[in-house]
């Protein structure tokens, strides 16, 4: 693990185990001050475990974690003062309304009444939503209430802000309104831990990667740098006839002496290339054993295949051993 100087999150060797589903395995994870720190893995890599000791709702089996300095175990009290957390369920009520529900939010972290009030409506105005305000929770888009949900986690403004796959389920524009929450809360010196799914997301909004994979470290940095840290770019292919593929994915396979991923339609393939010599030379060889190719090109990898050519598999894939729910 790469030394972070002054880090607000610093774990050791981090395990948790649910039965027989090891969900983290020796995580080693260190996030600085003033930035948004991406965990990117598939379901069941550990991302939601992590937060959740990180946060201080479950207890590690063994290893150690500090948040903002404080132990996760023996100090949580102090850490809860200091965080703020959306998690994969909204934690909003739809039978109060959205100012209701940010009232609230401020109520329970003890403000008075008035000073309770004159938040929600200050967040309800810097998260679009005035004019909506004293609409019932349930009659808000998906895109609204995940919001509010986010802006209940912001009624004291936390010095490190845990979202866990805020924008799973929104539709596009929402994303995007989620993701301009994120980068002005941390331009205004906030610090966030973000896990995901999605491969766009890590690549817009984080500043550093932790790729994880069955509850344990693959490779970490800027997205530039797991990018460039494959040393190869990638091969696509389109074929002409899809069934073809078989064919096409065993010669690249020999050719280049890599995993081959296709997608869905079966059309179009790709494989890590060392260089264009290699890569000229394994379209030579799909000719030479009658592959039919619409397209070809030499791209730099994208976040995902970083992560396939790690694990051999992408991150959307669904992992054996799913995290146990609590």
């Amino acid at each position: 693990m790469t030394s972070t100087p002054d880090p607000v999150i610093e774990t050791s060797r981090l395990v948790k185990v649910f039965g027989e589903t090891r969900a983290l395995d020796g995580l080693d994870l260190a996030v600085p001050r003033g930035s948004v720190h991406c965990l990117l893995g598939p379901n069941g890599a550990g991302k939601t475990t992590t937060i959740k000791i990180m946060a201080t709702l479950l207890r590690p089996d063994s290893g150690t974690a500090r948040v903002l300095g404080h132990d996760v175990v023996r100090e949580r009290h102090a850490i809860r003062r200091r965080i703020g957390l959306t998690g994969q369920v909204a934690s909003v009520d739809e039978e109060l309304t959205g100012l209701q529900n940010l009232i609230l939010a401020a109520r329970l972290q003890g403000m008075p009444h008035r000073a309770a009030r004159a938040r929600a409506q200050e967040l309800l105005a810097a998260f679009g939503l005035a004019e909506d305000g004293n609409r019932l929770l349930g009659t808000y888009s998906i895109g609204q209430r995940r919001r509010v949900d986010i802006a209940a986690s912001l009624v004291v403004m936390p010095d490190l802000l845990f979202l866990d796959e805020p924008t799973t389920g929104l539709d596009p524009r929402s994303r995007s309104e989620v993701w301009s929450i994120v980068r002005s809360l941390v331009a205004e010196g906030g610090t966030v831990l973000l896990t995901t799914q999605y491969l766009d997301e890590a690549d817009q909004l984080s500043d550093h990667i932790t790729l994880i994979d069955h509850g344990r470290v693959v490779a970490e940095g800027t997205p530039a740098e797991l990018k460039s840290g494959l040393a190869r770019g990638v091969l696509n292919v389109g074929l002409r006839d899809p069934d073809q593929r078989p064919v096409a994915e065993s010669v690249l396979a020999r050719s280049l002496g890599a995993p081959v991923r296709h997608d869905a339609g079966a059309a179009r393939l790709s494989i890590p290339a060392p260089d264009s010599e290699h890569a000229a030379r394994a379209l030579g060889e799909l000719t030479r054993h009658g592959v039919q190719i619409s397209h070809f090109a030499l791209d730099q990898p994208s976040l995902d295949e970083v992560f396939f050519a790690l694990t051999g598999h992408p991150t959307e894939a669904v992992a054996s051993s799913q995290e146990v729910p609590q």
